[in-house]
């Protein structure tokens, strides 16, 4: 994937679930992998030219893993100009070592957002990024079906009324095989998860899952997502027409 068909989809998601206001501070959420610093370079591509004028700036929270580097993070974000800021956390150590969770991934998401969160509160942002793409979407609608017993799935865009923060996902229209090609053709300096338990996890059961059912039945992934737009989830916004985004 080209940096151009990313800042389309970016911006389609963008300008159909108003996700960015005249004046807006953004910080994006960069956890080190590829769908984080994805979603930076669209940002910062999209701010160029977008009519609303926004700023920028990176936020890594450091979850105490050892050998977790963020150097070249650091000088990416310089290269584009975009203020890069990293939160120290003992969350690992919390999790496994204290604790000794045998299922962490739920608590490790919610400790994790809430440092980030904070952080970016401190410094100044009214709104976050999340770069969850279109699979992430899906996924997390089989996880809802087959663990909670509805049909459910975060929204592109939501209000964290304790924090005063806004939370957007501009990624949503994004597919995970073109993060992967627009990963290797601009040579992101991905760093590797080093969480003992990455890979095997409920979330990994559900993309195992998706890949498959799109093996046999071909789309499927892309009918699964339009069956969510259009199942009025509970929290998701209204999505703008083409027309009423031209209007805008």
């Amino acid at each position: 994937m080209k940096l151009q068909q990313l800042l389309s989809y970016t911006r389609k998601a963008i300008d159909e679930y108003q996700m960015i206001d005249e004046g807006d501070k953004i910080a994006v959420g960069i956890s080190g992998g590829k769908d984080s610093l994805t979603l930076l370079y669209a940002l910062h591509g999209l701010r160029r030219f977008y009519p609303k004028h926004f700023d920028l700036i990176a936020v890594t929270v450091d979850l105490g893993y050892e050998k977790f580097h963020t150097e070249k993070i650091e000088a990416l974000c310089q290269s584009l100009d975009v203020p890069y800021y990293v939160v120290e956390t003992d969350i690992a150590k919390i999790l496994f070592d204290e604790r000794k969770e045998p299922n962490p991934c739920s608590l490790c998401a919610k400790m994790r957002k809430g440092a980030l969160n904070e952080a970016v509160k401190n410094l100044g942002c009214n709104k976050v990024a999340y770069a969850y793409h279109k699979d992430d979407i899906i996924e997390t609608m089989l996880l809802s079906l087959i663990y909670e017993g509805r049909f459910h799935s975060f929204s592109p865009k939501s209000f964290l009324d304790r924090m005063e923060l806004t939370v957007i996902r501009p990624m949503m229209y994004v597919n995970e095989a073109d993060v992967i090609g627009f990963q290797h053709k601009y040579d992101l300096p991905v760093e590797k998860s080093r969480c003992p338990v990455d890979g095997h996890t409920k979330r990994q059961y559900a993309k195992d899952l998706l890949k498959q059912l799109n093996m046999e039945n071909p789309g499927v992934r892309q009918r699964m997502f339009t069956a969510i737009q259009n199942g009025n989830i509970e929290g998701w916004p209204a999505r703008l027409s083409r027309e009423e985004v031209y209007k805008k």
